[in-house]
């Protein structure tokens, strides 16, 4: 989506006019720049302060109207807690609560990247932006009307630093990272009947903008390869199904790329399987996973990221006419596999079991990570707080938590087993594509994945059902599609695979 927001930098310097945001820490301490900025109005934020019983707590917000002694129209105190402690996550949030709480006609405002012990360093200033950009994000494109609240007026954002042109060169990457989640938002919020596979993969073709060589293959293309277990999904649908490879060559020529694989559910009715039809309207985010991957490739290509990468999206509509698959029915994978269909809802796990293979086959990936709104199993177990982590390579899995303890965007390891496996072993065929039963619904869901990893390539599988859609509102989104995944996954290249 266009966003109202104007975004740039300038030096610590008062402003004239607008909204003025600066930061204390827990003992009401500023930086030397910003005392200097708040000197002509006495001591009115102390008294203010001890009024409201403001003291810097992290998080906490201290609003003045019209302070004496300045120009601006409104002043905002944000409460860092000890300074000290601070990580980069930390200041990509305070960049969203700063532009989370500018009001919609503040028309001009001017962010202070300072802290009690002075100015941020350019990197510190360039996540502060970040979360500024983050924050700013709205999917309103089909609302003809809106209510007060619900206008946006343009609103001009100055993040005030002590270099600008190094901040401006640090913010470079984290814009790329913005525009990313931004563009996974817009997918996952999109009704079904704008975005279905078709599509979706127009829209991954524009990635040839920025670099990202893109591939489309057809309903002729996959039966050649024999991706049964995906067609079968899609064959309900009056929509064709679609795989997206999207290449960024950004290593060296001879190098291994990183693999990354989405579900892409355009729309999930369950099938002859059916879901109940309270809530079937979010199903139009089922396909989160693949927005991230998309997103990201978005991302790494635009920063230029020194990495060979390549994203896989398989993108399919499941719904219940009568062509659809049917539960008992069985259908050869790309691995040769064959699969019991016990659940026609059980949809994401088939589409994941052609397109893993195909990735690992076709590309010999240093890593595979899989994002996928796979099971409301992981929601009871997790919540809307970490996502589902599961994987076969213990490096992999700590480098991914690092990266979610990073980025904010937390993953909890979860088991495998060969206990679990047995679970879904099939009377029938090779196995079946659920365990039948209510138990470790999620880790079953991965147990069958990991049957489609071919050639013992390292592998991580990401249940995104509780942070894709739907998801928690916090200071840096309050978007129902949140672009989950970009930032941890960003993070997880440019720390372990860049050179």
């Amino acid at each position: 989506m266009s966003s109202p927001l104007k975004l740039g930098f300038g030096p610590l310097s008062v402003p004239e006019k607008g909204v003025l945001v600066v930061f204390c820490d827990d003992g009401l301490k500023f930086g030397p720049a910003t005392k200097r900025a708040l000197s002509a109005s006495g001591d009115l934020v102390v008294r203010a302060a001890k009024a409201e019983r403001f003291t810097g707590k992290s998080g906490s917000v201290l609003e003045l109207i019209v302070p004496q002694g300045l120009k601006v129209s409104r002043l905002l105190l944000i409460g860092v807690g000890k300074a000290a402690d601070l990580q980069p996550k930390d200041i990509v949030k305070f960049g969203g609560i700063a532009m989370g709480k500018l009001p919609p006609n503040a028309g001009d405002a001017t962010v202070f990247a300072e802290l009690p012990g002075g100015a941020m360093s350019a990197a510190r200033s360039a996540d502060l932006a970040q979360g500024v950009r983050l924050r700013a994000y709205a999917f309103d494109r089909y609302k003809t009307k809106r209510k007060d609240d619900e206008r946006r007026a343009s609103i001009t954002v100055s993040v005030a630093v002590s270099d600008v042109a190094a901040t401006r060169s640090a913010f470079a990457a984290r814009e790329a990272v913005a525009d990313g989640v931004d563009f996974a938002r817009d997918l996952v919020n999109e009704p079904a009947n704008v975005l279905y596979p078709e599509e979706f993969a127009r829209r991954a073709g524009n990635l040839k903008k920025v670099g990202v060589a893109v591939q489309v293959l057809n309903i002729s293309a996959m039966q050649k390869l024999g991706m049964n277990a995906l067609l079968g999904v899609g064959q309900g649908s009056a929509r064709e199904s679609r795989v997206v490879v999207m290449r960024w060559n950004g290593g060296r020529k001879d190098e291994a790329p990183v693999a990354f694989i989405g579900k892409g559910v355009c729309f999930d009715t369950g099938g002859i399987s059916i879901k109940p039809a309270a809530g079937m309207e979010d199903m139009k985010g089922d396909m989160a996973g693949a927005a991230c991957v998309t997103g990201l490739m978005q991302a790494l290509a635009a920063r230029k990221a020194r990495v060979n990468a390549v994203g896989v999206i398989g993108l399919v509509e499941n719904m219940p006419d009568g062509n659809a698959q049917r539960p008992g029915d069985i259908v050869k994978s790309m691995s040769g596999q064959t699969i019991e269909i016990i659940n026609t809802d059980a949809e994401g796990r088939l589409v994941l079991a052609d397109v893993l293979w195909y990735a690992a086959k076709q590309f010999k990936p240093k890593f595979m990570v899989d994002l996928a709104t796979l099971t409301g199993a992981i929601i009871v177990a997790l919540g809307h707080e970490h996502a589902g982590l599961f994987s076969n390579d213990d490096k992999l899995a700590g480098r991914l938590s690092k990266a979610g303890e990073d980025t904010g965007e937390l993953v909890w390891r979860m088991p495998l087993a060969p206990e679990y496996d047995k679970l879904i072993d099939s009377k029938f065929a090779d196995v079946k594509n659920t365990g039948g039963s209510r138990w470790a619904g999620a880790i079953t869901a991965a147990q069958f994945l990991q049957r489609f990893v071919a050639d013992k390539t390292p592998w991580a599988h990401l249940d995104i059902a509780g942070t894709g859609m739907e998801s928690r509102q916090t200071d840096i989104n309050r978007s129902w599609g949140s672009g989950w995944g970009i930032r941890l996954l960003d993070r997880l290249v440019a720390d372990n695979y860049e050179k």
